[in-house]
């Protein structure tokens, strides 16, 4: 066991002494670049925190010649940054955070060369440890992914990677990901670097100034927007504000009225005395299943990790600047332990101090970035969950173009602090019981399907307790309960969280959900692969219901409703009253923050679904994972143009059915007297208010509209949430001697992406174009909208990146992220993975890029040899410029072969 020395308390009392007083001197250095000199009167953005997120912000808002000021309460590196780890990592399970920490290596980098002041930076490796298969496929992904950026990475055994860290036992696991690009950097050292780089920019760094308030006001509109900040060293007129203040991150904004789902806890670790086998160019290690890492620093190893009964706070105190907590070895037990397992001679050398401080965590362990919905020109940079030197960087970079140009260039939705609708940020028990899991989990294989335990049954919709019934097992999003897939015959019951045991909170007894999610826990095909298929074949041949009521609904009407809808939407707009419309929402860069339908509607009788106003309206219908996302882009579009228009918002008011297949026209008709035959009254895309037979003493109208998501003849009814219940259970009665069944989301996204549909976030995205995700078509060449200048130039001159569809010729499961080989050469990634069980084969969508950057035809698609790489291996795909399923569209036309 770990070896502690009798003076191991005097040595800890020492430690926190000299790492306050190292912090201080690194801010001392730092302080050559700020200022004791009055403050600006006026500033173009002010950065309050000043630590990584802040100073990474000062230098990228400095560099494209923003005045930006930074205030800082006291000392630069003062809160989390000064005590982190730094550790600085290149491989993660996602595009674009892989690019973000690119962006901070490549910084950290180049730092020295430009301010003269060494950035911190060592590049010493890492190794990613494995216990078990399934970690080692996740790391196979991992350096599949890797090659797709030029990121070198090897799979090792256990011998080989005892060779890049000789202190190793290589019987203690079984094999490993050596990342050579890998490092750590010292924090005080980099945030001297930024400084010195910003102020030699413009930018201004003021310490020891304590920000007490946010200026407010109120636009002609009236949505609050910044006008300065006062400080107890005067006032500073500014209409652009970053929250950077790390843990402290809800303090200041909260008198605004302004919430975050932000959760301080204590995160710690410990430094071991000298070890003879230690060296500072021996790779960083990080062992996931142990939930642990070693950080080399010098001949010592730091090592933390992520327990499972982290010690949660509710506020820091405001002048805990450079503070320290005692640690708590009755919860960081658990790392000493592994740690031993894994390095036997860590165990003999002792501790030769201990560092615990404050850190922010996120209920998606995400950090929480870009523009503040309810507040103009107020942005926030909080949140960075223990990873805030690896991302401050990139993030940092991403935050400048939103400020400058409105939104970044990546796709941040991620991070993005619009993901959280405001229900979820005010609910600080969801928060808390989301971030204490996402923080045991953080360290968990990220398999393609996972459920949280934590924060369920927030928002339930008006069907919740008939899709329970029906043997749903839930998933949820955005806040959300939406069946995944169905259990014939079961019942399954998501549990109050039993904070996974601790905290004298007795687990549950009832596992039966857990046990069903731990059937999607591999890289192979899922335990319920083959139910799943059952419901989308279904749908194919007789009829399937969908139940899609978190789906964003909203009613855009006003006296210049017409005006915003032409701008914000691309498609063309004017049609007939009824006509639904599919068309995207683009910003300013021409990139995609939404695709949607929109039907154009006429003022109604008052009903939730058809309701009383003035003029023209328009009826938008929105995915539901990024719902509240959609909704704050129209707004942020309508305050922008000034534009009469009101956006009413009926997504938690409207329960969603859709019904889809070639029986769903005979299902519907027998609870309506709508001639549903008629092609006049209702043609593909097109709404109608029907009238729905319950029995025959009761009937209720919905909105229906003819559209679907799955590529079948089908309906979307939208019914009032008094009406949910009794539809369901008609439509289900209607349906029983056509076989109609429920399906989840599982089986909606694999008939989706088999018929060739986007889904926003996954092959759609806010980085992609209409013209590189084959749109254009969506993209009216007349009158003006947002982006239109991007597409049009896109549509004349072509580019050199487009989305196209694969089928695997062998059944291999893919997921997505998976490298796309064109000839020999990567040419790009699966955005998106799934199976086609009417193909039946793996289907993905990848974006094909040209290395020199010239235009993409369709026959440099078609041309050429196509492999994908799974696991390390090469499956030979076919390339189709579209889905081969059903091209010509006759299925939703009600025409069956």
């Amino acid at each position: 066991m770990l070896r502690l020395r009798a003076n191991a308390v005097a040595k800890f009392k020492s430690h926190i002494a000299g790492g306050e007083q190292r912090a201080i001197t690194a801010a001392t250095s730092a302080r050559k670049y700020s200022t004791e000199s009055p403050l600006p009167e006026s500033a173009d953005v002010v950065i309050i925190g000043g630590g990584s997120a802040g100073c990474n912000t000062l230098y990228q808002l400095a560099k494209r010649g923003v005045r930006a000021v930074l205030l800082e309460k006291s000392k630069l590196t003062a809160g989390t940054t000064w005590h982190t780890a730094g550790l600085v990592w290149r491989l993660r399970p996602n595009d674009v955070e892989i690019r973000l920490l690119a962006a901070t290596r490549d910084l950290l980098m180049s730092l020295e060369e430009e301010t003269g002041h060494n950035s911190g930076w060592i590049n010493n490796g890492g190794l990613f440890i494995s216990h078990s298969p399934e970690r080692l496929d996740e790391y196979s992904r991992l350096a599949t992914l890797g090659k797709c950026f030029g990121i070198e990475s090897h799979i090792v055994g256990p011998e080989q990677a005892q060779k890049l860290f000789p202190p190793l036992d290589p019987t203690s696991f079984t094999g490993a990901l050596y990342s050579p690009g890998d490092g750590v950097v010292d924090p005080a050292m980099m945030c001297t670097a930024l400084t010195k780089g910003a102020t030699a920019n413009g930018g201004l760094v003021v310490e020891d100034c304590t920000v007490s308030q946010i200026i407010t006001g109120e636009n002609l509109l009236g949505m609050k927007d910044v006008r300065g900040v006062l400080t107890n060293k005067g006032t500073i007129r500014t209409n652009t504000v970053v929250n950077a203040t790390g843990v402290w991150g809800r303090d200041l904004i909260e008198p605004l009225g302004v919430f975050l789902p932000l959760i301080p806890m204590k995160h710690a670790y410990v430094v071991s005395e000298t070890m003879d086998t230690i060296h500072q160019m021996l790779p960083n290690v990080r062992d996931h299943d142990f939930s642990l890492y070693f950080r080399i620093q010098g001949k010592s190893i730091c090592m933390g990790g992520y327990e499972n009964n982290p010690i949660m706070l509710n506020r820091v105190p405001g002048d805990f600047h450079f503070g320290l907590y005692d640690l708590d070895y009755s919860v960081f037990d658990t790392h000493i332990q592994g740690a031993v397992k894994l390095c036997p001679a860590f165990g003999s050398a002792g501790i030769k101090s201990t560092i615990c401080g404050p850190e922010s965590f996120t209920p998606d362990h995400k950090p929480l970035m870009g523009p503040d919905p309810t507040v103009s020109g107020l942005f926030h940079s909080v949140g960075y969950n223990s990873a805030g030197m690896m991302l401050g960087g990139g993030c940092a970079e991403q935050l400048a173009q939103w400020i400058i140009h409105d939104r970044p260039d990546r796709h941040m939705f991620a991070y993005d602090v619009r993901r959280f609708t405001p229900k979820q940020k005010k609910a600080l028990n969801w928060a808390t019981e989301r971030s204490h899991e996402a923080y045991t989990k953080n360290y968990s294989i990220v398999f393609p399907h996972d459920e949280p335990l934590a924060g369920r049954n927030f928002t339930v919709d008006p069907f919740h307790k008939q899709m329970i019934q029906y043997g749903a097992v839930m998933e949820e999003r955005h806040g959300w309960e939406r069946p995944g897939y169905f259990l014939p015959d079961e019942t399954v019951v998501v549990q109050p969280y039993d904070w996974y045991g601790y905290y004298d909170h007795p687990k549950n007894a009832n596992t039966h959900y857990e046990e069903a999610l731990k059937g999607d826990y591999t890289f192979g095909f899922s335990e319920h692969h083959d139910l799943i298929g059952e419901e989308a074949l279904t749908c194919r041949h007789d009829a399937a219901l969908f139940n899609l009521s978190y789906f964003c609904k909203l009613f855009l009407t006003g006296s210049q409703a017409k005006e915003a809808a032409e701008w914000i939407f691309t498609a063309n707009l004017d049609k007939p009253i009824n006509k639904t419309i599919y068309t995207c929402a683009l910003n300013k860069r021409g990139g995609v923050e939404g695709d949607v339908t929109v039907s154009i509607v006429e003022s109604g009788l008052g009903g939730l679904h058809d309701p009383i106003f003035k003029g023209r309206g328009y009826y938008i219908v929105a995915g539901g994972a990024s719902a509240y996302h959609t909704k704050c882009h129209i707004l942020a579009a309508i305050q922008e143009k000034a534009f009469r228009a009101v956006v009413s918002d009926h997504t938690e008011e409207l329960g969603v059915l859709s019904l889809q297949g070639p029986k769903s026209r005979e299902i519907l008709q027998k609870i309506t007297d709508f001639d549903l035959s008629n092609e006049k009254l209702l043609p593909m895309n097109s709404t109608a208010i029907l009238t729905i037979k319950i029995n025959p003493h009761y009937s209720c109208h919905v909105r229906v509209l003819r559209v679907s998501f799955v590529g079948e003849l089908g309906y979307e009814l939208h019914i009032p949430e008094e009406s949910c219940n009794d539809v369901y259970n008609a439509l289900m009665k209607a349906g029983y001697k056509e076989s109609l069944r429920n399906a989840g989301y599982r089986a909606l996204y694999s008939l989706s992406s088999e018929k060739g549909y986007h889904l926003w976030g996954s092959d759609l995205r806010s980085d992609d174009t209409p013209i590189e995700a084959n749109l254009g078509f969506v993209c009216r060449k007349e009158g003006e909208y947002q982006g239109k200048e991007i597409v049009d130039r896109q549509r004349e001159n072509g580019v050199s990146r487009r989305l196209a569809f694969f089928t695997l010729r062998e059944q291999v499961p893919i997921w997505g992220l998976e490298a796309v080989y064109r000839d020999g050469e990567i040419v790009g990634h699966l955005r998106r993975g799934e199976y086609g069980y009417t193909l039946q084969k793996p289907i993905g969508q990848a974006y094909v890029q040209r290395a020199d950057s010239s235009p993409i035809t369709n026959q440099f698609l078609q041309s050429g040899h196509y492999q994908i790489e799974v696991m390390g291996k090469l499956y030979d795909a076919d390339c189709h410029l579209r889905s081969p399923f059903d091209p010509k569209g006759e299925r939703m036309l009600g025409i069956y072969k």
